[in-house]
């Protein structure tokens, strides 16, 4: 089973909990290799450091345009930096470089840009990448002041599209977060998918170490699909 992964906002840590993931996977005796779409913001080699941490946790070697298809220099939005670069973001591309990993690798982790309704082009956004991949998502909230409403929002978008939120994980950002388990059980109680695991806050963190705090178990009972997403606001998918 391969994974699309979305986060409450960028910079939330979903590179570290992809390659968490893959590591722990792997761990398991499975082929597995990362996958970063789009990427914006490369070095002056046109190297993108998430998609190198992506190719590190990876135990299958596959080519650069497979893993990234997009890589763009400016750190902007990825429309914005296609645009720059007079390119058209083309999701058919990319589901075809997914068909091409998922056939050598037995878990594919997709790592979308951005939160997960960013736009892509004039008339799509992640949420349509995700939708075109029917990939089950993980969800990774950064765990800092606002997130809740960041995270029941992103779940509400995720179950409208009709798509299943296979877990969550919350990534501590704030080493002073008030009441921090107490906002992780608010967010046990309105989301209906499994909690993967609660990630401590790390100046320096390792994805290895990450691994160890995921129970990747918990994604087995990801089948409800998304109509049961939120508990609590009984939201229903577009039709």
């Amino acid at each position: 089973m391969s994974y699309f992964i979305t986060g409450t906002d960028t910079g939330v840590g979903k590179t570290l909990i992809s390659c968490a993931l893959l590591h722990g996977f792997a761990a398991q005796g499975k082929r597995v290799v990362g996958m970063k779409p789009i990427a914006a913001g490369c070095d002056d080699r046109d190297q993108n450091e998430d998609v190198r941490q992506l190719r590190a946790a990876s135990n299958v070697l596959a080519s650069g345009g497979q893993i990234n298809p997009y890589c763009f220099a400016q750190t902007v939005a990825p429309h914005l930096a296609a645009q720059f670069s007079g390119i058209r973001i083309n999701l058919a591309r990319i589901v075809k470089s997914f068909s091409e990993l998922n056939a050598q690798a037995d878990v594919v982790i997709v790592e979308g840009a951005g939160g997960f309704v960013v736009p892509l082009n004039d008339e799509q956004d992640g949420a349509d990448l995700a939708a075109q991949l029917g990939l089950p998502i993980i969800l990774v909230v950064g765990m800092r002041l606002g997130c809740l409403n960041h995270a029941l929002l992103t779940a509400e978008a995720i179950a409208a599209r009709g798509l299943t939120l296979a877990g969550w994980v919350a990534n501590v950002l704030d080493a002073d977060l008030a009441m921090l388990n107490e906002n992780v059980a608010a967010l046990q109680q309105r989301i209906g998918a499994p909690l993967l695991g609660v990630v401590p806050y790390r100046e320096q963190p390792d994805a290895r170490e990450v691994a160890s705090f995921l129970n990747l178990a918990l994604l087995e009972q990801a089948g409800d699909g998304a109509n049961e997403l939120l508990r609590e606001f009984h939201v229903k998918p577009h039709d």
